[in-house]
């Protein structure tokens, strides 16, 4: 039950019809057995030495039903078929947009916990092996069941013994299955971290060939991809050479049951106990009876494969959202109290208590790996804090509902992402449903619409992944038109020109004067000359607040803020 709760990723009521049909599909076709053995009766009774003639019409009948028959065996295998695909890529995909919707109200924390090539995995690999379970082997494993069943309540009716012995191996057949369940889910489990493990592999040699020809690094000597796929080869061996011969001493035991039949017939069959019409026709039962069960075994381990890859997207959907339920309020200030935060078990933040004032400008400065930059994530609740409370407005981040929180929030990254799309739709993320008028406006904004207008196709032309057919500076004034179009009361800067060149950050930095206005602003900031004027700076050092106040006054206290300040200063006319 729990394989099948695995396979259907918690929704088995999408089984009802795939089963059902296909049970139906495997009754429809016991009928022309039916008629067989009626055939079968008809010769016995002309060659038994009564003196009957062939009822040569009556077999004509029977062959004239089992040609129309065709026609109901048709029907209902295309209703088997429609079911079991249909309902498999239906849920394949609204499973594939559901998991993906769960990701993206599942905190940061969690997702950074998780390799991106595994989480890529479930949402490719996994599905789709759920899906060839639900189309192909569950519906063809459990509609299998039912010919056996009806098989034996009708035989065991003829003769007792005979569909003992043609049945006795099956409850064994599927001991030895049940057995390998443990055997199977430690092997599946290494053939999948091994799967994993390769594509991670493989995603880090792509994305790092620039590195090998710039070291000179040749393929060759990339170790670390040839193991990876060197185990991944070793475990889909080892789990097809040690689960192989629990399947085959399965079927075995089930064809099994056919010798004894027929032993058991012959020995009834010379002492007079059985007929030789009933013997043909446990011999001609007993020889398709097992057909589709021992078709569905053949894939058991396989389907037990899929259960583990299913269970793998049901406890990810099983992680708990981020929760809330509050409308976020329009405005407020943004203020720690007492914040304390840890990634896993290294806390990084120690006892924040900060007040972010309504329409105000605070800069958060500091040395790597003070705590800057997570500061700034719990401000955008990407994550929760350990202890304490972040609020706006007076009301705690962790009771407003994630959604209506980030409509409140404008965020620009150092490292800006852009999809594979057109301008104009990169920038219309920012709000969704924008005119092109808007678009144009906000791009005006943020000093971007003058190379757009020099591109191909002006805001119509397409972007590479991530944003790759552009220069950093240009991503960046895309990333601030977002900002400006979404029109949010916060906004959240990391550091938006420290990667620029002077040109760049210059028109950058235009941009993100227009965006702040009148707004509630944070920012990271390395270059101390661009926040000078802001109305409040926080010094972080090791997770902790060391100084605050504004420029003046942190320059006179000659505390770390005043050395680092004093530092920029001297480096300034440094030259190569």
């Amino acid at each position: 039950m729990n394989a099948i709760q695995n396979i259907t990723i918690g929704q088995t009521s999408r089984l009802r019809k795939p089963v059902g049909y296909t049970a139906l599909a495997n009754l429809v076709n016991i009928f022309p057995f039916c008629l067989s053995i009626e055939a079968i009766q008809v010769i016995f009774r002309a060659f038994d030495g009564s003196g009957t003639p062939l009822d040569t019409p009556r077999l004509w009948v029977i062959f004239g039903i089992l040609i129309a028959y065709l026609l109901v065996m048709y029907v209902a295998e295309r209703a088997s078929y429609r079911a079991n695909f249909r309902g498999a890529y239906e849920m394949s995909a609204s499973g594939r947009i559901a998991l993906a919707e769960h990701l993206r109200k599942l905190s940061l924390g969690f997702l950074s916990r998780r390799d991106p090539g595994d989480l890529s995995s479930m949402l490719i690999t996994d599905f789709t092996m759920a899906e060839t379970g639900i189309s192909h082997h569950l519906p063809q494993l459990m509609g299998a069941l039912v010919m056996p069943m009806l098989a034996f309540l009708g035989l065991v009716w003829i003769d007792w013994r005979m569909a003992t012995a043609m049945f006795v191996s099956l409850p064994l057949a599927a001991a030895v299955l049940w057995a390998s369940t443990y055997v199977q889910k430690r092997l599946s489990m290494r053939q999948i971290d091994a799967k994993i493990n390769a594509g991670n592999r493989l995603e880090e040699y792509l994305q790092g060939i620039r590195v090998m020809k710039a070291y000179n690094l040749v393929g060759e000597s990339f170790t670390r991809l040839r193991d990876a796929f060197a185990e991944l080869r070793r475990a889909s061996i080892r789990q097809e050479a040690l689960l192989g011969p629990f399947v085959l001493l399965s079927i075995t035991l089930i064809r099994a049951g056919l010798t004894l039949m027929i032993l058991c017939g012959t020995y009834l069959l010379l002492g007079g106990e059985l007929s030789l019409l009933t013997f043909v026709l446990f011999l001609v039962v007993g020889s398709r009876v097992f057909d589709p069960l021992t078709s569905a075994l053949t894939n058991f381990a396989e389907f037990r494969y899929f259960s583990i890859a299913g269970g793998r997207i049901l406890s990810l959907m099983k992680e708990p959202e981020m929760t809330g339920t509050a409308e976020a309020p329009d405005g407020g200030d943004l203020v720690f109290r007492d914040v304390s935060f840890a990634y896993q078990e290294k806390e990084v933040l120690h006892g924040i208590n900060l007040t972010l004032r309504q329409g105000t400008l605070t800069a958060l400065v500091g040395p790597s790996g003070s705590g800057k930059s997570s500061l700034l994530k719990l401000c955008a609740r990407f994550y929760d804090p350990c202890r304490g409370t972040i609020s706006l407005g007076g009301a705690d981040l962790r009771t407003l509902e994630p959604e209506s929180l980030m409509r409140r929030i404008s965020m620009v990254f150092q490292d800006v992402y852009l999809f594979q799309d057109t301008i104009r739709n990169n920038i219309r993320f920012g709000k969704a449903g924008a005119t092109d008028a808007e678009i144009e406006a906000a791009a005006r904004q943020a000093q971007c619409h003058d190379f757009i207008m020099r591109l191909p196709k002006g805001y119509d032309t397409m972007v590479g992944e991530g944003g790759c057919t552009l220069s950093g500076g240009e991503r960046q004034r895309l990333s601030i038109a977002r900002a400006i179009l979404k029109d949010a009361p916060v906004v959240l800067l990391d550091e938006a020109t420290a990667s620029l060149d002077p040109e760049n950050e210059v028109e950058v930095q235009q941009a993100i004067n227009r965006l702040i206005r009148g707004r509630t602003v944070v920012v990271i900031a390395h270059r101390l000359k661009t926040i000078r004027g802001a109305d409040q700076i926080v010094v972080l050092r090791d997770g902790a607040i060391a100084e605050q106040g504004n420029h003046e006054t942190l320059l006179r206290q000659k505390g770390l803020y005043a050395q680092l300040w004093e530092i920029q200063e001297q480096t300034a006319g440094w030259k190569i």
